[in-house]
């Protein structure tokens, strides 16, 4: 099990996208429970701050993403879904799910399969 200490350890490029990832799903759900709010309760100032929250974490996650792809030497396809997944709601949990599970988030895919060869 992941400590929170071990969350918020930033030393590493998967770390820093694994981190990222997290967030930018985060904000998605912040930005759906405004959306509901805005179009469904009518308060129309709902979505301001969540929005530009989200918006602020997505163009993070689009650069951190290409920094990750450049220092982890990934292959234009998985640069290319790493940024797709950025659109769709959670679609970067999946991504980083995959990644790691895929060997692409080098020292996190490394303690996967040791804790699958523990098992």
């Amino acid at each position: 099990m992941v400590t929170m200490s071990h969350f918020f350890d930033l030393s590493t490029p998967a770390k820093r996208f694994r981190f990222v990832a997290v967030l930018e799903a985060i904000t998605w759900l912040a930005l759906l429970i405004a959306m509901f709010f805005k179009w469904v309760l009518g308060h129309t100032e709902a979505v301001a701050v969540p929005g530009m929250v989200h918006g602020i974490v997505f163009v993070l996650f689009v650069i951190v993403s290409v920094i990750t792809a450049v220092q982890l030497r990934w292959s234009v396809g998985v640069t290319v879904l790493a940024l797709v997944s950025s659109i769709p709601p959670f679609g970067t949990l999946v991504f980083e799910w995959w990644a790691q599970r895929n060997g692409h988030l080098a020292e996190l895919s490394d303690e996967q399969a040791s804790g699958q060869l523990a098992a």
